[in-house]
């Protein structure tokens, strides 16, 4: 057995471990100075909530995770299909966010410079 320190995020922690090598794998065994308990993650910071996606209409979801670069709409205006809504900044390339029917701008869930995840609501067509 080797005994290493290590440290992570500013805390030691002394810990054992076996070099297996060929043969069965062997259970590892408990470290001899159990390692000491880590302080709870910061709880999230609130964010103010969407507005509601409005039933019977259709959704605009976040096809991946980016950065909203330009909103092109705004609640109310009508829309074809194809049309661009938004611009998403995603790898460093920008990508189109289109409308996949025509309609009415029903909600727009996102501002310029807001961080989306993917199939995040970004906006709902009625």
């Amino acid at each position: 057995m080797k005994r290493f320190n290590i440290t992570v995020n500013g805390k030691a922690y002394d810990v054992a471990v076996e070099e297996v090598t060929g043969g069965a794998p062997v259970a590892a065994a408990p470290a001899a100075a159990p390692a000491p308990a880590q302080p709870a993650a910061p709880a999230p910071v609130a964010t103010p909530a969407a507005p509601a996606a409005v039933t019977g209409g259709t959704t605009v979801n976040a096809p991946m995770p980016g950065t909203i670069l330009d909103v092109k709409v705004n609640v109310g205006d009508t829309v074809s299909e194809g049309q661009v809504l938004m611009i998403l900044e995603a790898m460093k390339m920008e990508n189109d966010i289109v409308a996949p029917v025509a309609g009415k701008v029903a909600a727009i869930n996102v501002k310029k410079g807001d961080s989306v995840n993917s199939n995040d609501v970004l906006a709902s067509i009625q």
